[in-house]
This record gives structure tokens, sequence and C-alpha cells, in this order.
């Protein structure tokens, strides 16, 4: 059984920001776009487009996901952002995280989920993640965020 998941609430908001900003992965502006649908879930709910839930480790925000529909589909999702703490890493609070998104998408009648990632060699262990709980690499976009970084969506199909 995995850590407690829990709706994110505005007490949140500085444990969440805390963790991107100590993920390395994250550039400075990945931080402020998080932050802003963050926001946007924490003055909307989920009918911002935006649902965001917190995994807690001592009652302490141990992990974060960020998922919505997307827009202009039937049934597909996007999971947006995830990040775990680093103190709380390898414990399968990722992997809870992913598993939560998908039961949430799938009660909501969702059938795919998508996610998309960097090809460069930090995001390696997010990729390895996303394969071994499933995920298939559908698209390859070179050169997406910049030269010799290509954007991956992956896709699991429930």
């Amino acid at each position: 059984m995995g850590p407690p998941i829990r709706p994110a609430n505005g007490a949140d908001k500085p444990a969440i920001i805390d963790m991107l900003r100590d993920t390395p992965e994250f550039a400075p502006v990945d931080v402020q776009v998080a932050g802003e649908l963050l926001d946007c879930y924490l003055e909307g709910g989920a009918e911002s487009g935006y649902d965001v839930w917190v995994s807690e480790v001592d009652g302490a925000v141990s992990g974060y996901v960020c998922f919505g529909s997307t827009p202009l589909t039937q049934g597909t999702w996007d999971l947006y952002w995830i990040a775990v703490g680093r103190r709380f890493r390898n414990r399968g609070i990722g992997s809870a995280l992913v598993g939560f998104t998908e039961g949430r998408v799938k009660k909501a009648g969702g059938r795919m989920v998508l996610i998309e990632t960097s090809s460069t060699p930090p995001y390696r262990a997010a990729r390895h993640l996303y394969r071994r709980l499933g995920y298939r690499m559908a698209a390859r976009v070179r050169d997406f965020y910049l030269p010799g970084d290509d954007k991956l969506i992956f896709q699991k199909v429930l």
C-alpha cells in the first residue's frame, strides 16, 4: 500500500514549490509554469482543467501530481507534472501517484493518459518509471525544447 494521497490545498503550495525547486531537472521557468497550474487549481478546483493531488509521509508532502482532461479530445488525459521530494525517492511514491492518476482518469471515463518529457539524460529515471508502469513511447518530436532535446510523448491506454 502506498502513501496517503489527498487533494492539494493552499497550505501545500510552499512545500510543492520547494520540491519543484529542489528537483534538478526543472529549470526556474518549469517551476514557474507548474506554480501557475497549481494556482489555477487552487482558485478553481478541478473545473480549472487541472487536478492536483499530494502524497504524504509522516505528515509531510512527499510528492505531487497534476493532471487533467485534454481539451478537444474524448477520454484523453494529460499527466502534466509529477515530482517526488528528494528525501522521499525510491519508496514507490512516484508509482503510487501515477497509479492514483490512472484510477481517477478511469473513474472519470478516461481511456488514455499521455505524459510528455524530455529526451535528455537527467530525465532517464522518469522515462524508466513510465516504461515500467506500462507506458510506451508514442511519439518523438526532435529538437523540440532545444537542439538535441527531443520531446517524448508516452502513452498508456487504460
